[in-house]
């Protein structure tokens, strides 16, 4: 890699990202195979946040409602947990490469599927395949950035990806929530199932096209554990061989329980704005497409946020934000408030979930991340697809409110919880 070009002066150097970005960029020293791999992140989540915004919606227009959507989501779900220890496995023996061509050719496809297939048995056993078919993705991803990113740069590194698929998403929302709009002025009066089912298949086609990104990814960062050391880990696949580390039981239940509180709530976000508060789809794109913007910059403020307070502190913080913006939301009868409110907890929702992923990273050994990346995945993907089916049933006998309620005290439960497991870290320096 070429040597990067020095600041100008000492102040530029240690700037901070909103004042001088491409400086704070040149600091973070991230490799070129970083960088490959970021426009690979980006195509497919960039894809994949328009085709889960869109999903729902379209299931909506096809009369699919809340218990319906729950059985789907939590079907996608499992999908995820029955392909993620078979996939930590892949990893470990095979590298992480070929699991990342894997995902990134049949995920598209699954999703494709779903998009055409409508039955509600077809749309069930479809959203396990797809969950399966992303296993792949969820596996490799916490991983492969860390093996190619260093201690010092790794949390800029996640906290990166996550924004550039944040704000792809965010352009993504308002180009759905304006397209019937463009079309009719156009003179094409298409159905709005119709509308929605091709919006589905492009973004299908746009995460496929991060393929030619990981077939271009150096080999070495994404190789396979040696055979000897894979084998004396997880010989024909028997649990009581993985070896857990004091930092992953650390962590997992925080992790665990932070999937359930997402889980419940965020895959029904936007058939509460349409269903429950009657907003048109135009309103839904726009909401959506705000929200992105807010957590792109709620995300772009933890390197600072875990500065001044320490990582764990900061993973605290916005958790216990994220329940009061959900408790408020769920109790306030004012439309204008609740629209507000919402945003706020589309804002802090995902802002610990770099720091929870880098403290996962961090306390486990570097032979071991595979694994702990798969034992995670499993497991709060077993939790997330229990909590979403759960949700969809009481959400549909029991409404909107008291369900977010509980939802709100769970998540300040888990902020709670992760100051007195995690402990306080208060040395990282952005």
């Amino acid at each position: 890699m070429a040597a990067l070009p020095q600041p100008v002066t000492a102040a530029a150097a240690d700037a901070p990202l909103w004042r001088a970005p491409l400086a704070w960029l040149r600091r973070q020293r991230l490799s070129r195979a970083f960088w490959i791999y970021f426009v690979a992140a980006f195509c497919f989540d960039a894809g994949f946040a328009v085709y889960f915004f869109l999903f729902n919606l379209y299931l909506l227009d096809l009369h699919f409602y809340e218990k319906t959507i729950g059985l789907i989501g939590g079907a996608m779900t499992l999908g995820s947990v029955a392909g993620t220890l078979p996939a930590g496995v892949a990893a470990r023996r095979f590298g992480l490469r070929p699991l990342l061509v894997i995902a990134f050719v049949a995920a598209p496809a699954a999703g494709a599927l779903r998009a055409l297939w409508i039955w509600e048995p077809a749309q069930i056993a479809l959203a396990f395949l797809a969950g399966v078919a992303m296993s792949g993705w969820t596996v490799s991803y916490l991983p492969a950035v860390s093996g190619m990113t260093t201690r010092e740069n790794r949390p800029s590194a996640f906290s990166l990806v996550y924004a550039a698929s944040i704000a792809c998403s965010c352009l993504g929302a308002v180009i759905c929530g304006d397209l019937p709009l463009w079309l009719h002025r156009a003179g094409i009066d298409w159905q709005p199932a119709a509308i929605k089912r091709d919006i589905l298949l492009g973004s299908c086609a746009i995460a496929a096209a991060g393929l030619a990104a990981v077939l271009r990814l150096p080999r070495k960062p994404l190789m396979a554990i040696p055979a000897d050391e894979a084998d004396a880990s997880i010989p024909g696949f028997r649990p009581a061989k993985i070896r857990l580390s004091p930092g992953l039981l650390r962590v997992l239940p925080v992790l665990m329980l932070w999937s359930v509180v997402l889980a419940a709530f965020t895959p029904f976000a936007n058939v509460y704005l349409a269903h429950n508060l009657h907003l048109s789809l135009e309103r839904v794109g726009l909401l959506f497409a705000v929200s992105q913007g807010l957590q792109l910059c709620a995300i772009l403020v933890n390197p600072p946020l875990f500065g001044a307070v320490g990582m764990v502190n900061g993973i605290a913080v916005a958790e216990l934000a994220t329940a009061l913006a959900l408790g408020a939301m769920a109790m306030t009868p004012n439309l204008r408030l609740s629209v507000g409110l919402y945003l706020a907890f589309s804002a802090v929702q995902w802002m610990s979930a770099p720091g929870l992923y880098n403290l996962l990273m961090d306390r486990t050994p570097e032979s071991e991340r595979s694994t702990a990346a798969a034992i995670t995945m499993f497991l709060t993907s077993l939790v997330s697809s229990g909590a979403t089916v759960g949700a969809g049933f009481l959400f549909a006998r029991a409404g909107y409110p008291r369900v977010l309620i509980g939802i709100a005290v769970l998540a300040a439960m888990v902020a709670v919880l992760c100051r007195i497991l995690l402990g306080s870290e208060r040395h990282y320096r952005p």
